[in-house]
């Protein structure tokens, strides 16, 4: 008669506290030149700002301590429309997370830019990609985008690399040494995304196994997957 496996334990994903507070960020060379301008607010070269990198970046970090620091509204570009363009403004500052070409109502957009300009507001954008490069319908908005400074967030090195493992490990109360962050560092694509997605992944499975997080464990996850 086959032996009985002991059941495994379900990983449920939950949602886990990602602390956005200016202490908590990570500072290094691919986001000096953004967090200084977000350091130096409102004595900005413009009342607008993009700040533009890849997903895992940090420019939510970054917009969610200029808007606690402006007193902003925190609004999704996809979800603006022109109806509440106004409200949008009550506070004098908004951050727009995620401007992404097609994914937010052009005349929205458009019709912010204008009235921040009349009320003298100001407003930061998040994006993925540089402005300059979108292929909009508006083209007064195209010249609207062109105008605007834009903060560039660049791929980490290997120091904040590192620091954004442990970050992410103690954001979910995941204990880790020194030997897994190094192993972890040394095989992940080098990008935010990478740290990302690889923290929640142990995560998982160390709840899944009932195991704490070492390198034995991110050995095991990441044998078959990763070079």
């Amino acid at each position: 008669m086959a032996s009985q496996q002991p059941p495994q334990q379900l990983a449920l994903t939950l949602p886990h506290a990602e602390s956005l507070s200016r202490d908590d960020f990570l500072e290094g060379p691919s986001n000096a030149a953004a967090l200084a301008l977000i350091d130096r607010w409102p004595d900005w070269p413009a009342a607008m700002l993009v700040i533009c990198g890849p997903e895992g970046a940090g420019k939510s970090h970054l917009a969610a301590i200029w808007a606690t620091r402006a007193g902003a509204r925190t609004v999704a570009a996809r979800s603006l429309t022109v109806a509440e363009v106004p409200e949008a403004l009550t506070t004098g500052a908004v951050a727009l997370e995620n401007v992404a070409p097609g994914k937010f109502d052009e005349r929205a957009l458009f019709h912010l830019i204008n009235l921040a300009r009349e009320q003298g507001c100001f407003v930061l954008m998040t994006a993925r990609s540089l402005p300059s490069g979108w292929t909009l319908e508006v083209p007064d908005l195209a010249s609207r985008l062109r105008a605007v400074p834009v903060a560039n967030v660049a791929p980490p090195d290997d120091a904040l690399l590192r620091g954004l493992i442990v970050k992410l490990c103690a954001d979910r109360q995941m204990e880790v040494d020194e030997a897994l962050v190094n192993y972890v560092a040394s095989r992940i694509e080098r990008s935010f995304a990478a740290v990302h997605a690889i923290v929640a992944r142990l995560d998982a499975e160390a709840l899944r196994l009932r195991r704490p997080v070492t390198r034995a464990l991110a050995v095991e996850l990441m044998r078959d997957s990763l070079p």
